[in-house]
C-alpha cells in the first residue's frame, strides 16, 4: 500500500472516531474504536482503563461490544508483572504475544497530555514505523474523549473503583486537577492515599502565563468534615487566586472562609507557591505546614526554611512571611502531608523524611518516569505500613525544566510520554523497533 493511501486511511480512522464521539456515550467507545480504527487494518482494539490506585487494568466494554470481542482470557490485569502494566508504567509500545501467524498484539499507553489513563491492545499484521504512528494517533484520540466523557460517565467510576469511596474522598477527587501535567516548562505529579478512604488531604496547581501556582492542604481530622474543610480552602484557594491576590492575602482569605463557616472549630495547614518558569523564582508561604523539599542533580536534597504562620482557621494572627528561594533546571519541588513522612510501620518506627527523599533520589537514578515513581513511593509507604494508613498522605511533586523553551522532549521522558520528534525520527528511518 502507498503512504498516501496509508495517510488518507489514517486520517478516515481519525476524523471518523472524532466524529462519533460528540454525541456518543462512553459504553459505544469500544464498539466504535474497533470499527473506525480497521480503516488502518487494526483487526481488534481493546481498551483497558486503569483503576484509582494504578494498582490493575480494567477492560472497558459495553453496548455494540460483540460478545467474543472481550475474550481476552482476562478482564483485568495487574500493573505490576505484566506486559501491559510495563507499557503502562513506562509509556511505551510493546509487543504481546502473538495472536497468530499472520498478526500480533500490541500494547499501547493511553496518555490524556501526560496523564496516564490505561493501555489500548491492539491487534495487527503490521510491524512497521507507519503503523507505531498510527497506534500513537489512535490512542491520543481515544484518551481525549475518555477525558470528556469519564466526568459524566458512572460506568467510567465503577469500572476504575475495586472499592466502594467514602463521601469525602468522593469529593476530593473529583475536586482535584489531573495526577499528571508537563508542558515543555515543567512537569507536575501528584498522589493520594488512602484512594478510597481520603478525607482533608487536598493538592491543587495552575498555570497563568508563565507562572505555575501550586498549593497543598492537610485539614484537621479523619471525617466527611475533614473533607469539607479542605474543599472549602480549596475553594478559596482558587476563588482568590483567579482575581488575581498575592499568595499571603490567598491565604488570609482561605482563613476568613474557614473562620466564617467554621468559627474556629476547624483549620488547615498548607503550602502555597508560584513559579515564574522564566527565571526559576521560587515565592512561597507557610501556614503551618511541612517545609517543601528540593531535590537536585537526582543526588541530595534540602528542607526550604520560611517562618510558619499559624495554620488557617485558627486566627492566631501570626506575621505571614513571604518567601523566596531559587530553583535550578532540573530542580525537583516536593510537598508533601505528614502521612508521608509519619506512617508507622512495625515497631512503630515512622517511615520518616530520610526514607521518603531517598526513595525519590533512588527511583531518579533508576530512570522512571516521575508519576511511575510517585506510583511505586504510595506503595512502599502502604506496604511499610501494612497496607492500612492511619493519615492521609499526600505528595505534588514539581519539576522545573528551565527557561529554553524547547525541552517537550525532555518533558514526555519525565512522564513517559512518548516524543513527537522520536516518533518522526523512527518513521524517517523506517525503523520497526517500539
Amino acid at each position: 500500500m502507498s503512504e498516501q493511501c496509508r495517510d488518507t486511511d489514517g486520517r478516515r480512522m481519525l476524523a471518523g472516531l472524532l466524529a462519533a464521539s460528540h454525541l456518543m456515550p462512553l459504553e459505544l467507545l469500544p464498539a466504535k474504536t474497533a470499527a473506525h480504527a480497521a480503516a488502518v487494518g487494526f483487526r481488534q482494539v481493546l481498551i483497558y482503563l486503569a483503576d484509582l490506585q494504578r494498582d490493575a487494568l480494567r477492560l472497558l466494554t459495553g453496548e455494540g461490544l460483540d460478545a467474543g470481542q472481550g475474550a481476552v482470557g482476562e478482564e483485568e490485569l495487574k500493573i505490576d508483572g505484566t506486559v501491559a502494566g510495563r507499557s503502562f508504567q513506562y509509556g511505551q509500545i510493546l509487543p504481546s504475544a502473538s495472536a497468530g501467524q499472520d498478526a500480533g498484539h500490541w500494547w499501547v499507553p493511553l496518555l490524556d497530555g501526560a496523564e496516564r489513563l490505561g493501555v489500548l491492545r491492539i491487534t495487527t499484521a503490521d510491524d512497521d514505523a507507519r503503523t507505531r504512528e498510527d497506534m500513537i494517533l489512535l490512542a491520543a484520540v481515544v484518551a481525549l474523549i475518555i477525558d470528556s466523557k469519564r466526568r459524566s460517565s458512572d460506568s467510567h467510576a465503577r469500572l476504575t473503583r475495586t472499592h466502594p469511596l467514602n463521601i469525602a474522598a468522593e469529593m476530593q477527587w473529583h475536586l482535584m486537577p489531573p495526577r499528571t501535567y508537563a508542558d515543555g516548562r515543567l512537569m507536575i505529579a501528584a498522589a493520594m492515599e488512602p484512594a478510597y478512604g481520603i478525607s482533608g488531604d487536598a493538592y491543587d496547581y495552575a498555570t497563568a502565563g508563565h507562572m505555575a501556582h501550586l498549593s497543598i492542604f492537610d485539614a484537621m481530622g479523619h471525617d466527611t468534615a475533614a473533607g469539607l474543610t479542605a474543599h472549602l480552602a480549596m475553594g478559596a484557594c482558587r476563588n482568590s487566586r483567579r482575581q488575581g491576590a498575592g499568595l499571603a492575602e490567598i491565604s488570609e482569605r482561605i482563613e476568613d472562609a474557614l473562620i466564617e463557616q467554621f468559627g474556629r472549630r476547624r483549620y488547615a495547614t498548607g503550602i502555597l507557591a508560584d513559579l515564574d518558569t522564566r527565571t526559576g523564582s521560587l515565592t512561597w508561604v507557610n501556614r503551618g505546614h511541612h517545609p517543601p523539599v528540593i531535590i537536585r542533580g537526582g543526588r541530595w536534597s534540602t528542607h526550604l526554611s520560611c517562618r510558619p504562620a499559624h495554620p488557617m482557621g485558627t486566627g492566631l494572627d501570626l506575621p505571614i512571611t513571604l518567601c523566596r528561594d531559587q530553583m535550578e533546571p532540573g530542580d525537583r519541588l516536593v510537598l508533601y502531608t505528614d502521612g508521608i513522612t509519619e506512617a508507622r510501620g512495625t515497631g512503630d518506627q515512622e517511615f520518616g523524611l530520610h526514607r521518603f527523599t531517598d526513595f525519590l533520589i533512588r527511583r531518579h537514578a533508576d530512570g522512571l518516569p516521575v508519576p511511575e515513581t510517585l506510583r511505586r513511593l504510595i506503595h512502599a509507604v502502604l506496604e511499610y505500613h501494612n497496607g492500612r494508613l492511619q493519615d492521609d498522605a499526600t505528595v505534588l511533586f514539581c519539576e522545573w525544566l528551565g527557561s529554553t523553551a524547547n525541552v517537550t522532549d525532555r518533558a514526555a521522558a519525565l512522564t513517559g510520554l512518548p516524543s513527537r520528534t522520536a516518533a518522526g525520527s523512527s518513521r524517517a528511518r523506517g525503523s520497526g523497533s517500539p
